[in-house]
Formats: structure tokens, sequence, C-alpha cells
């Protein structure tokens, strides 16, 4: 076990989250797994490793960007609940500024 100890009962009223007394345990038993984890990987040498940021080769994988047809405008405002000059009306959001 890690010699690092985490108040988990006071990260919980930080955030004020409500946690039983045996949640609690768990997730300071959960947090005490995850350090002795973490000490296991620091005794690792990896001088001469770059870091990555991702495990496996990654590559965009992204069309051309190619200009297509769209709707017009009749379409478009085909299943608006309400239309006016040619725009959709919505209801008022913003009494005054």
């Amino acid at each position: 076990m890690s010699d690092q100890k985490i108040d988990v009962a006071y990260i919980a009223k930080l955030a004020r989250i409500e946690l039983s007394d045996e949640e609690t345990a768990r997730f300071t038993q959960d947090l005490d797994k995850i350090l002795d984890y973490v000490t296991t990987l620091k005794s690792y040498d990896v001088t001469g490793i770059e870091p990555m940021n991702h495990p496996l080769p990654t590559m965009d994988v992204l069309r051309k960007d190619e200009p297509l047809p769209g709707l017009s405008q009749e379409e478009a405002l085909s299943n608006a609940p309400q239309e006016g000059q040619g725009q959709f009306r919505t209801p008022k959001v913003v009494e005054s500024a």
C-alpha cells in the first residue's frame, strides 16, 4: 500500500457529494489501488522512450471537403413550425438588453 493517503470524505465534502460509510471505504480502497499502480509504474526505467498520446498509431480518416448540394429554402422551411419572410420564426427568448 502507498504511503500517500487520500481523504475521500474531505474530497466528497468539497464536491458536495454525500457518501455513505461503505462508499467512502470502497473509494478509499480503490484510490489506494490506483496509487499503488502508479508507484509500480514509477519503478520502470523509461529513459529514451518518447511520450505518446495514444498506444496505437492513429491517422485521420476524413473525407475530402467537397461542396455538395444542400436544401432549397422551401425544403428547409417545409417542416418549420412557424415561418415568416423566408426565415424560421422562434419565440422571443431575451426580454431586453
